[in-house]
């Protein structure tokens, strides 16, 4: 049996909810694969694990999910036609999907929430840590963050959960964490983690984002935890028995991301994550920039209500 001081090597996507934000577009297609510039999201955080060695990913899906299969596969037929043409770089393109990782698949069965999620995964993780990464975050590949919470998880025995600084009006979107600091270290340990609160009842402006990289004795607690908020298990019930006990796995530490993220979670995040993107972007980047200017100055101011 694999202990938990071993190294993080599996990665978790849970991918099996149903998209309802996205409809009529998800109806027949994961939301998962709606296009970010050229890559669908998912592609972006299976190319985030591989990039800090994590090239063992289980995804958990559900129902109408196929298509995320297919798109890690082999198209040989696709792969002769471009090569036939002599279309490289395309052919390059859908190569590199499917060469990404050990990707393997399991089914959520009950839509029980993001904690039921994860604990789908106890098989095949096994007693070791692991990170969990969800797809309405994507993280910019020029920045720092998985490798980070990977490094804190080694050296605390504990969990890690990432945290960005949010606008204090805007603090009630996300689950939030009370925090303390830690001399010399540049994370946090997490006392307590409220989720979605009351702005006038928020104890920081630190939001949860979509990373965690989770010591395996969250399975034990998710076991026992009875559903929360919406008739779901919730992670956040977990990790906060976590952080608040003693023992080996307890303990929960947070991360400050201060870096470039994008939020893919609703129809504005989700346009605003693909111009920002394309606007990076070395082919369509220089013609996105140099149009832009001149069609925002077209636009009229929004109504005031």
């Amino acid at each position: 049996m694999t202990t938990p001081n071993a190294p993080v090597r599996k990665a978790v996507i849970p991918a099996a909810g149903l998209g309802t934000r996205f409809l009529p577009a998800t109806k027949a297609m994961p939301k998962e694969m709606l296009p970010v510039v050229d890559k669908p999201a998912i592609q972006y955080v299976v190319e985030e694990a591989v990039k800090v060695g994590l090239n063992d990913i289980l995804m958990i899906t559900g129902r109408s999910k196929r298509a995320l299969e297919d798109h890690f596969d082999r198209v040989p037929t696709l792969e002769a036609t471009l090569a036939a043409k002599g279309d490289t770089d395309k052919l390059k393109s859908i190569q590199d999907a499917s060469n990404l990782g050990d990707i393997h698949y399991v089914r959520q069965g009950d839509p029980m929430g993001l904690g039921h999620a994860v604990l789908r995964a106890k098989q095949h993780v096994g007693y070791e840590p692991f990170a969990v990464l969800l797809g309405d975050d994507l993280i910019d590949a020029r920045d720092e963050l998985l490798s980070t919470m990977i490094e804190v998880q080694a050296k605390t025995g504990g969990s890690v959960i990432a945290l960005i600084e949010v606008e204090p009006s805007e603090i009630s979107a996300y689950g939030c964490a009370d925090i303390e600091a830690i001399g010399g270290e540049e994370y946090v340990r997490i006392k307590h983690l409220v989720e979605k609160p009351d702005v006038k009842d928020a104890p920081s402006n630190l939001a949860i984002i979509g990373r965690y990289v989770l010591h395996p004795a969250v399975f034990e607690v998710l076991e026992r935890t009875d559903p929360g908020r919406g008739g779901e298990i919730q992670l956040t019930d977990a990790l906060q028995e976590l952080a608040s006990g003693d023992g080996e796995g307890f303990g929960v530490y947070g991360v400050v991301f201060r870096g470039r993220r994008y939020d893919t979670g609703d129809k504005l995040s989700y346009l605003k994550a693909c111009v920002q993107l394309a606007c990076d972007s070395d082919d369509l980047g220089p013609g996105l920039r140099e149009w832009l200017p001149g069609f925002a100055s077209t636009l009229a101011p929004s109504p005031t209500k």
